[in-house]
Protein backbone atom coordinates (compact mmCIF):
# COMPACT_ATOMS: atom_id res chain seq x y z
CA UNK A 1 0.00 0.00 0.00
CA UNK A 2 2.72 2.76 1.28
CA UNK A 3 4.74 1.62 -2.63
CA UNK A 4 1.08 2.43 -4.19
CA UNK A 5 0.97 5.65 -2.70
CA UNK A 6 4.12 6.89 -2.51
CA UNK A 7 4.32 6.27 -6.59
CA UNK A 8 1.16 8.59 -6.13
CA UNK A 9 3.94 11.10 -4.70
CA UNK A 10 2.18 10.88 -1.51
CA UNK A 11 4.08 11.80 1.47
CA UNK A 12 3.91 9.15 3.72
CA UNK A 13 6.00 10.00 6.41
CA UNK A 14 4.32 8.89 9.62
CA UNK A 15 3.34 11.48 12.28
CA UNK A 16 5.86 9.90 14.59
CA UNK A 17 8.93 10.32 12.11
CA UNK A 18 7.61 13.49 11.29
CA UNK A 19 8.08 14.50 15.22
CA UNK A 20 11.63 13.28 15.10
CA UNK A 21 12.27 15.54 12.73
CA UNK A 22 10.77 18.28 14.40
CA UNK A 23 11.84 18.74 17.83
CA UNK A 24 10.55 21.18 20.47
CA UNK A 25 13.76 22.89 19.93
CA UNK A 26 13.59 23.25 16.19
CA UNK A 27 10.04 23.97 15.91
CA UNK A 28 9.91 26.73 18.47
CA UNK A 29 12.89 28.49 16.63
CA UNK A 30 11.64 28.51 13.53
CA UNK A 31 8.35 29.72 14.45
CA UNK A 32 9.50 31.98 16.81
CA UNK A 33 11.79 33.82 13.82
CA UNK A 34 9.28 33.71 11.41
CA UNK A 35 5.84 34.92 13.89
CA UNK A 36 7.99 38.21 15.23
CA UNK A 37 9.27 40.13 12.28
CA UNK A 38 12.40 41.92 13.04
CA UNK A 39 12.72 45.55 11.97
CA UNK A 40 14.11 47.23 8.84
CA UNK A 41 17.59 47.80 8.49
CA UNK A 42 17.86 51.37 10.57
CA UNK A 43 14.97 51.27 11.87
CA UNK A 44 14.22 50.61 15.70
CA UNK A 45 11.39 49.22 17.33
CA UNK A 46 8.73 51.18 19.31
CA UNK A 47 8.29 49.70 23.22
CA UNK A 48 4.99 48.73 22.32
CA UNK A 49 6.11 46.45 19.28
CA UNK A 50 8.41 44.95 21.08
CA UNK A 51 6.40 44.23 24.04
CA UNK A 52 4.10 42.45 21.76
CA UNK A 53 6.49 40.53 19.78
CA UNK A 54 7.95 39.14 23.50
CA UNK A 55 4.58 38.37 24.43
CA UNK A 56 3.81 36.51 21.45
CA UNK A 57 7.17 34.59 21.27
CA UNK A 58 6.38 33.57 25.01
CA UNK A 59 2.86 32.40 24.15
CA UNK A 60 4.14 30.28 21.13
CA UNK A 61 6.99 28.90 23.13
CA UNK A 62 4.37 27.97 25.99
CA UNK A 63 1.97 26.23 23.36
CA UNK A 64 4.83 24.22 21.91
CA UNK A 65 6.03 22.83 25.48
CA UNK A 66 2.21 21.65 26.40
CA UNK A 67 1.52 20.08 23.57
CA UNK A 68 5.03 18.53 23.11
CA UNK A 69 3.86 17.10 27.00
CA UNK A 70 1.43 14.76 24.96
CA UNK A 71 2.52 11.62 23.51
CA UNK A 72 2.30 10.47 19.94
CA UNK A 73 -0.88 7.59 19.44
CA UNK A 74 0.26 4.08 17.88
CA UNK A 75 -1.62 2.71 15.39
CA UNK A 76 -3.51 0.23 17.68
CA UNK A 77 -4.27 3.10 19.86
CA UNK A 78 -5.67 5.10 17.27
CA UNK A 79 -8.24 2.31 16.10
CA UNK A 80 -9.21 1.93 19.73
CA UNK A 81 -9.98 5.42 20.08
CA UNK A 82 -12.21 6.01 16.96
CA UNK A 83 -13.86 2.56 18.19
CA UNK A 84 -14.93 4.40 21.51
CA UNK A 85 -15.58 7.86 19.52
CA UNK A 86 -17.97 6.27 17.79
CA UNK A 87 -19.35 5.12 20.79
CA UNK A 88 -19.80 8.64 21.90
CA UNK A 89 -17.11 8.45 23.99
CA UNK A 90 -16.03 12.29 24.53
CA UNK A 91 -12.75 11.21 26.59
CA UNK A 92 -11.53 9.64 23.93
CA UNK A 93 -12.37 12.73 21.60
CA UNK A 94 -10.84 14.34 23.35
CA UNK A 95 -7.26 12.10 23.49
CA UNK A 96 -7.83 12.00 19.51
CA UNK A 97 -7.79 15.54 19.17
CA UNK A 98 -4.44 16.66 21.60
CA UNK A 99 -2.50 13.61 20.16
CA UNK A 100 -3.11 15.30 17.09
CA UNK A 101 -2.14 18.83 18.07
CA UNK A 102 1.94 18.60 16.67
CA UNK A 103 0.27 17.64 13.22
CA UNK A 104 -1.47 20.99 13.48
CA UNK A 105 1.62 22.82 13.89
CA UNK A 106 3.22 21.52 11.27
CA UNK A 107 0.45 22.20 8.97
CA UNK A 108 0.13 26.06 10.22
CA UNK A 109 3.78 26.04 10.11
CA UNK A 110 3.39 26.34 6.14
CA UNK A 111 0.99 29.58 5.92
CA UNK A 112 2.68 31.76 8.18
CA UNK A 113 2.90 35.38 6.67
CA UNK A 114 -0.02 34.80 4.64
CA UNK A 115 -1.77 37.67 6.91
CA UNK A 116 -2.97 35.74 9.89
CA UNK A 117 -0.63 35.12 12.91
CA UNK A 118 0.76 32.30 14.15
CA UNK A 119 -1.86 31.13 16.90
CA UNK A 120 -4.35 32.11 14.81
CA UNK A 121 -3.62 29.80 12.56
CA UNK A 122 -2.90 27.31 14.78
CA UNK A 123 -6.52 27.81 16.26
CA UNK A 124 -7.92 28.05 12.59
CA UNK A 125 -5.76 24.02 12.03
CA UNK A 126 -7.35 23.26 15.22
CA UNK A 127 -11.23 23.22 14.49
CA UNK A 128 -10.39 21.57 11.18
CA UNK A 129 -9.18 18.90 13.36
CA UNK A 130 -11.84 18.65 15.65
CA UNK A 131 -14.02 18.12 12.56
CA UNK A 132 -11.63 15.43 11.11
CA UNK A 133 -11.88 13.67 14.81
CA UNK A 134 -15.74 13.93 14.48
CA UNK A 135 -15.84 12.32 11.11
CA UNK A 136 -13.24 9.93 10.93
CA UNK A 137 -14.46 6.38 10.95
CA UNK A 138 -12.36 3.35 10.70
CA UNK A 139 -14.37 2.02 7.63
CA UNK A 140 -11.72 4.36 5.97
CA UNK A 141 -8.51 2.06 6.15
CA UNK A 142 -5.50 4.77 6.77
CA UNK A 143 -4.00 6.43 9.56
CA UNK A 144 -5.83 9.58 11.04
CA UNK A 145 -3.31 11.78 10.42
CA UNK A 146 -4.18 11.05 6.97
CA UNK A 147 -7.38 11.78 6.72
CA UNK A 148 -6.99 14.90 9.13
CA UNK A 149 -4.34 16.89 7.08
CA UNK A 150 -6.75 17.48 4.52
CA UNK A 151 -9.73 18.71 6.86
CA UNK A 152 -6.79 20.74 8.92
CA UNK A 153 -5.54 22.62 5.48
CA UNK A 154 -9.36 23.50 4.42
CA UNK A 155 -9.93 25.47 7.89
CA UNK A 156 -6.88 26.95 7.59
CA UNK A 157 -7.25 28.17 3.53
CA UNK A 158 -10.86 29.44 4.45
CA UNK A 159 -9.54 31.41 7.48
CA UNK A 160 -7.15 33.38 5.36
CA UNK A 161 -9.90 33.94 2.45
CA UNK A 162 -12.00 35.26 4.88
CA UNK A 163 -9.61 37.43 6.35
CA UNK A 164 -8.53 38.85 3.52
CA UNK A 165 -11.42 40.92 2.27
CA UNK A 166 -11.29 44.20 0.57
CA UNK A 167 -14.44 45.52 1.64
CA UNK A 168 -16.29 44.78 4.65
CA UNK A 169 -20.02 43.84 4.35
CA UNK A 170 -22.98 44.41 6.69
CA UNK A 171 -23.96 41.10 8.92
CA UNK A 172 -26.98 40.24 7.12
CA UNK A 173 -25.23 40.48 3.63
CA UNK A 174 -22.42 38.44 5.31
CA UNK A 175 -24.60 35.60 6.42
CA UNK A 176 -26.46 35.82 3.09
CA UNK A 177 -23.03 35.24 0.78
CA UNK A 178 -22.16 32.28 3.77
CA UNK A 179 -25.62 30.81 3.72
CA UNK A 180 -24.74 31.17 -0.58
CA UNK A 181 -22.28 29.27 -0.36
CA UNK A 182 -23.50 26.50 1.89
CA UNK A 183 -26.06 26.01 -0.35
CA UNK A 184 -23.99 25.62 -3.43
CA UNK A 185 -21.95 22.81 -2.03
CA UNK A 186 -25.07 21.11 -1.05
CA UNK A 187 -26.47 21.06 -4.76
CA UNK A 188 -23.47 20.19 -6.02
CA UNK A 189 -23.36 17.05 -3.76
CA UNK A 190 -27.27 16.41 -4.90
CA UNK A 191 -27.29 17.03 -8.74
CA UNK A 192 -23.58 15.90 -9.08
CA UNK A 193 -23.06 19.00 -11.15
CA UNK A 194 -22.70 22.67 -10.49
CA UNK A 195 -26.42 24.17 -9.77
CA UNK A 196 -27.84 26.75 -12.23
CA UNK A 197 -28.69 30.20 -10.40
CA UNK A 198 -32.44 29.94 -10.43
CA UNK A 199 -32.12 26.62 -8.49
CA UNK A 200 -29.84 28.50 -5.71
CA UNK A 201 -32.05 31.38 -5.48
CA UNK A 202 -35.20 28.46 -5.39
CA UNK A 203 -33.20 26.49 -2.47
CA UNK A 204 -32.09 30.00 -0.94
CA UNK A 205 -36.41 31.24 -1.11
CA UNK A 206 -34.92 34.70 -2.79
CA UNK A 207 -35.25 36.40 -5.92
CA UNK A 208 -32.51 35.10 -8.72
CA UNK A 209 -31.19 39.14 -9.19
CA UNK A 210 -30.42 38.67 -5.46
CA UNK A 211 -28.24 35.59 -5.83
CA UNK A 212 -26.41 37.48 -8.94
CA UNK A 213 -25.95 40.33 -6.98
CA UNK A 214 -24.69 37.80 -3.97
CA UNK A 215 -22.09 36.57 -6.67
CA UNK A 216 -21.05 39.97 -7.99
CA UNK A 217 -20.39 41.01 -4.48
CA UNK A 218 -18.80 38.00 -3.42
CA UNK A 219 -16.20 38.30 -6.27
CA UNK A 220 -15.13 42.28 -5.60
CA UNK A 221 -15.13 41.28 -1.80
CA UNK A 222 -11.27 39.70 -2.49
CA UNK A 223 -8.44 40.66 -3.80
CA UNK A 224 -8.57 37.60 -6.17
CA UNK A 225 -5.67 38.49 -8.17
CA UNK A 226 -3.01 39.03 -5.09
CA UNK A 227 -0.56 36.59 -4.11
CA UNK A 228 -1.22 35.02 -0.46
CA UNK A 229 1.83 35.86 0.79
CA UNK A 230 5.81 36.66 -0.46
CA UNK A 231 7.06 35.00 -3.23
CA UNK A 232 3.97 33.07 -3.84
CA UNK A 233 2.12 32.52 -6.66
CA UNK A 234 -0.79 30.81 -4.72
CA UNK A 235 -3.42 33.62 -5.10
CA UNK A 236 -6.51 33.97 -3.35
CA UNK A 237 -8.18 33.46 -7.05
CA UNK A 238 -7.07 29.74 -6.77
CA UNK A 239 -9.31 29.29 -3.57
CA UNK A 240 -12.39 30.51 -4.67
CA UNK A 241 -14.95 27.82 -6.03
CA UNK A 242 -15.31 28.43 -9.41
CA UNK A 243 -18.47 27.89 -11.55
CA UNK A 244 -17.74 26.37 -14.16
CA UNK A 245 -15.76 22.94 -12.62
CA UNK A 246 -16.64 20.45 -10.05
CA UNK A 247 -15.44 21.52 -6.62
CA UNK A 248 -13.21 18.44 -5.75
CA UNK A 249 -13.17 19.50 -1.98
CA UNK A 250 -16.93 19.03 -2.17
CA UNK A 251 -16.75 15.86 -3.83
CA UNK A 252 -14.48 13.91 -1.46
CA UNK A 253 -16.67 15.43 1.26
CA UNK A 254 -19.72 14.96 0.43
CA UNK A 255 -18.95 11.02 -0.73
CA UNK A 256 -16.45 10.53 2.25
CA UNK A 257 -14.28 8.51 0.92
CA UNK A 258 -10.67 10.15 1.26
CA UNK A 259 -9.07 7.06 2.17
CA UNK A 260 -9.32 5.30 -1.20
CA UNK A 261 -8.03 8.17 -2.98
CA UNK A 262 -4.72 6.11 -4.27
CA UNK A 263 -7.20 3.60 -5.30
CA UNK A 264 -9.30 5.66 -7.43
CA UNK A 265 -6.68 7.92 -8.79
CA UNK A 266 -5.28 4.51 -10.62
CA UNK A 267 -8.12 4.75 -12.58
CA UNK A 268 -6.81 7.95 -14.16
CA UNK A 269 -3.90 8.60 -17.25
CA UNK A 270 -0.40 9.17 -15.48
CA UNK A 271 -0.63 13.02 -16.66
CA UNK A 272 -4.53 13.67 -15.25
CA UNK A 273 -3.16 11.94 -11.72
CA UNK A 274 0.12 14.28 -11.79
CA UNK A 275 -2.45 17.27 -12.46
CA UNK A 276 -4.77 16.43 -9.59
CA UNK A 277 -2.08 15.81 -7.53
CA UNK A 278 -0.56 19.01 -8.17
CA UNK A 279 -3.68 20.86 -8.17
CA UNK A 280 -4.97 19.94 -4.63
CA UNK A 281 -1.87 19.34 -2.97
CA UNK A 282 -2.45 15.18 -2.86
CA UNK A 283 0.84 15.06 -2.45
CA UNK A 284 0.91 16.75 1.26
CA UNK A 285 2.48 20.01 -0.50
CA UNK A 286 0.82 23.15 -0.57
CA UNK A 287 -1.55 23.12 -4.01
CA UNK A 288 -0.58 24.39 -7.22
CA UNK A 289 -2.11 27.31 -9.41
CA UNK A 290 -3.60 26.79 -12.84
CA UNK A 291 -0.43 28.92 -13.88
CA UNK A 292 2.20 26.83 -12.14
CA UNK A 293 1.18 23.68 -13.27
CA UNK A 294 0.90 24.90 -16.93
CA UNK A 295 4.43 25.77 -17.35
CA UNK A 296 5.62 22.94 -15.95
CA UNK A 297 3.17 21.11 -18.65
CA UNK A 298 4.14 23.76 -21.20
CA UNK A 299 0.37 24.64 -21.78
CA UNK A 300 -2.18 27.49 -21.40
CA UNK A 301 -3.80 27.91 -17.41
CA UNK A 302 -7.13 27.55 -19.65
CA UNK A 303 -5.91 23.51 -20.85
CA UNK A 304 -5.27 22.85 -17.43
CA UNK A 305 -7.79 23.81 -15.72
CA UNK A 306 -10.33 21.71 -19.06
CA UNK A 307 -7.77 18.68 -18.16
CA UNK A 308 -8.60 19.38 -14.36
CA UNK A 309 -12.44 19.32 -14.61
CA UNK A 310 -12.15 16.34 -17.52
CA UNK A 311 -9.81 14.39 -14.51
CA UNK A 312 -12.80 15.23 -12.05
CA UNK A 313 -15.81 13.71 -14.01
CA UNK A 314 -13.51 10.53 -14.68
CA UNK A 315 -12.74 10.53 -10.95
CA UNK A 316 -16.44 11.13 -9.24
CA UNK A 317 -17.63 8.20 -12.37
CA UNK A 318 -14.75 6.04 -10.99
CA UNK A 319 -15.58 6.42 -7.17
CA UNK A 320 -19.51 5.85 -8.20
CA UNK A 321 -18.60 2.45 -9.76
CA UNK A 322 -16.84 1.54 -6.78
CA UNK A 323 -19.51 2.72 -4.18
CA UNK A 324 -22.02 0.89 -6.61
CA UNK A 325 -19.74 -2.24 -6.00
CA UNK A 326 -19.32 -2.11 -2.82
CA UNK A 327 -22.96 -2.30 -2.22
CA UNK A 328 -23.47 -5.18 -3.98
CA UNK A 329 -21.17 -6.99 -2.68
CA UNK A 330 -22.80 -6.51 1.17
Amino acid sequence: MSEDLESLGFSLVEEDQADKADTEEEVAQEVVEKAVKKPAKGKKKSKKADDYDTHSDDAIKHYLREIQRTTLLTAEEERELARRISQGDMGARDKMIESNLRLVVKIAKRYMNRGLPFLDLIEEGNMGLIKAVERFKLSKGCRFSTYATWWIRQSIERALVNQSRTIRLPVHVSDDINKLSKISRELVHSLNREPQVEEVAEAMGVDVSYVRRLMTLLKKTYSIEHPMGENSDYSLIDTIEDSNTINPSTLIEGLDKYAHINQWLEGLSESEREILTLRFGLDDRDPQTLDTIGRRFNVTRERIRQIEAKSLEKLRRIMEETENGADETE
